[in-house]
């Protein structure tokens, strides 16, 4: 939380666009000329690192607290059952998995003509939803929008299941809703890979 509230300082420092520019996730296969959001006629492309430096960068200050906040509220939780070691190792597997999953389909949109780099922690963050949902199901969560108490574990599938409706449908555009299913599908392929219920098992199963 710290890390991503310091690289949004830097962000707004003299209103840079070096750090969107440089650890933003750009798609495969740009055009060398490329119209971008930012205001640049020509967008870096790809680069590995983006994978991880993405999930530090946020495009407004409600931006970075939704995630924060979301962070904090759900990933306490987690990493006080799990430690910090796997939690943290957890987290940026999910943020990687989400950026591959929008790396895709950013890139079919470059193809089109459609460039624009994919920031913010949203993916690593719905992997720590997932996880929530999974280790604490039956724990009631008050919604403000609708307000109502709901079981976490009928949360994370209402809240999945919308997330992959608004990207097929492209509502609520300028939203990465794939990385955000991305995220989830990552997250729940470790937790269950951790229980030793994929084919590859681990050295040692857990059992939450």
């Amino acid at each position: 939380m710290i890390s991503n509230a310091l690289v949004f300082l830097w962000q707004q420092m003299g209103g840079s666009l070096a750090p969107v520019f440089y650890f933003g996730l750009w798609p495969l296969g740009m055009p060398e000329v490329a119209t971008a959001p930012l205001g640049v006629s020509q967008a870096p492309g790809f680069h590995v690192w983006q994978l991880v430096s993405y999930a530090f960068l946020h495009g407004s200050m409600l931006h970075l607290f939704a995630n924060m906040f979301a962070l904090w509220m759900f990933g306490v939780q987690i990493e006080n059952l799990w430690g910090s070691r796997p939690f943290a190792f957890y987290y940026f597997f999910c943020i990687v998995g989400a950026g591959l999953i929008q790396l895709v389909v950013a890139s079919v949109a470059a193809g089109q003509g459609d460039v624009y780099p994919t920031i913010g922690a949203s993916g690593g963050v719905f992997g720590i939803l997932l996880a929530f949902g999974m280790m604490f199901p039956n724990q009631m969560i008050f919604l403000l929008f609708p307000p109502i108490p709901m079981k976490a574990k009928y949360f994370v599938l209402l809240y999945g299941a919308f997330e992959l409706w608004a990207g097929f449908t492209g509502s609520l555009s300028g939203v990465a809703h794939f990385a955000h299913i991305g995220g989830m599908i990552f997250g729940f392929a470790l937790i269950q890979y951790w229980r030793g219920r994929l084919p590859i098992k681990p050295k040692h199963r857990l059992h939450w």
